[in-house]
């Protein structure tokens, strides 16, 4: 078996929930068979990624085995005299290891996650961020009574767990100290949600690197009468011991990773003891197998895994089967209940249940994009998958952070 062709689709996203733009890749074997796979790399535009991903694939993978992925993995990690650990390529890898472990299970007739040391979660729990509307259906993360009210909503359709952003904005020049009216608005949200869900839904504070330690550590004491489920990436990403440091400091898990890559970031966080709840993604970390290796070291370490999920449904089948095969499994991100756009763009719908996803039990990673749908929504044309502010923090802007 040997892999003799790409197609790589940049899909733009309605209404962005997912970010602007999904990149999805389809590999082909000579003997017909096809895989998918998703590629969360955000660093460069688009046109710059279909020229990364094609050198790339005719350089690591055309005319190769897709069994042999671990090779396939240490010659792209080491491209260019390299062996470190980088972001674009990294991304590049996941997308296309992601289909070769599609085109193996399909191969065989079964599921990736067969194929990664077996069946282990029969259900998934998932959460969802909240995304609330106001009277004329536009999303508005701003008003509390509205995230109290999408909460409430979200705990009825079976969530156990709702993540929200309240501190904003994104900056470029981040971390910064929050003032204290965002910590009053941040402190503001946590008690109004959890006094609108009860003990229905753990509360998942998010921030996304916007803070300095102290200035977290300021905030975590104002929220830990709440009792959040965890305060993600308190810091910037890159400095595990600035997170070691919130994290001595605070009963709250931290929870992280979103924005690593490979065993190799994951190892340095968990040896500094930075945070109890890794967010890998299956589609920036290298692909399946390094998505498992880094579950491994989780679990050495009592770890438990939280798969960040903000790039679409194909991601999102990837993760899900590395989530059903690993023990150290806590919850995973969900984007609502998969309706919509994520729906549409898919054949067979994820299964979606109570609060939990449900295994695919279709060969492979268990999806099949719709490709009309993909071609109706090809190519994209807009800026990058996500952008921060390109000013620093000002203490008079206390604009929340925007999804």
């Amino acid at each position: 078996m040997k892999i003799v062709s790409l197609e790589t689709h940049f899909v733009a996203v309605p209404p962005h929930l997912g970010g602007m733009y999904w990149i999805f890749v389809k590999l082909k074997t000579a003997c017909g068979i096809e895989g998918v796979g998703k590629i969360y790399s955000a660093r460069f535009h688009p046109k710059a990624m279909a020229h990364i991903i094609d050198d790339v694939f005719g350089r690591y993978l055309q005319d190769h085995d897709p069994h042999h992925v671990e090779r396939f993995f240490r010659e792209a990690y080491s491209s260019g005299f390299t062996q470190r650990p980088d972001l674009t390529m990294m991304g590049v890898v996941s997308g296309l290891e992601m289909a070769c472990r599609d085109i193996i299970g399909k191969a065989v007739d079964k599921l990736v996650y067969e194929l990664l040391g077996g069946l282990v979660n029969e259900r998934l729990r998932s959460y969802t961020y909240l995304y609330p509307k106001n009277a004329a259906g536009e999303y508005d993360y701003d008003n509390v009574d509205l995230a109290a009210e999408c909460a409430v909503q979200n705990a009825d359709r079976g969530f156990t767990a709702v993540k929200f952003d309240p501190a904003g904005p994104y900056t470029a020049y981040s971390g910064h100290q929050l003032s204290l009216d965002v910590l009053e608005r941040c402190e503001t949200f946590c008690k109004r949600i959890r006094e609108a869900v009860g003990n229905r839904c753990d509360l998942l504070f998010g921030t996304h690197g916007q803070m300095v330690p102290s200035s977290v550590i300021r905030l975590a004491q104002r929220l830990e009468k709440y009792e959040p489920l965890w305060f993600e990436e308190p810091v910037p990403p890159g400095q595990e011991d600035a997170m070691a440091q919130v994290s001595r400091h605070t009963s709250i898990p931290i929870a992280a990773g979103e924005r690593l890559t490979t065993k190799y970031e994951f190892f340095k966080l968990l040896q500094a003891g930075a945070a109890s709840i890794l967010q890998l993604n299956v589609a920036r970390c290298g692909g399946l197998l390094e998505g498992k290796k880094i579950t491994t070291l989780a679990e050495v370490y009592y770890t438990q895994i939280a798969p960040h999920l903000y790039n679409g449904p194909v991601g999102a089948a990837g993760s899900i089967q590395l989530a059903a095969c690993t023990p150290n499994f806590l919850i995973q991100e969900s984007i609502g209940t998969w309706d919509g756009f994520h729906a549409e763009i898919l054949k067979t719908l994820i299964q979606w249940e109570d609060g939990y996803i449900v295994p695919s039990k279709a060969p492979g990673l268990g999806v099949e994009l719709n490709i009309d749908v993909v071609r109706a929504h090809s190519p994209y044309t807009g800026g990058l998958h996500l952008q921060m502010a390109s000013k620093p923090a000002d203490v008079r802007d206390s604009s929340p952070a925007k999804g």
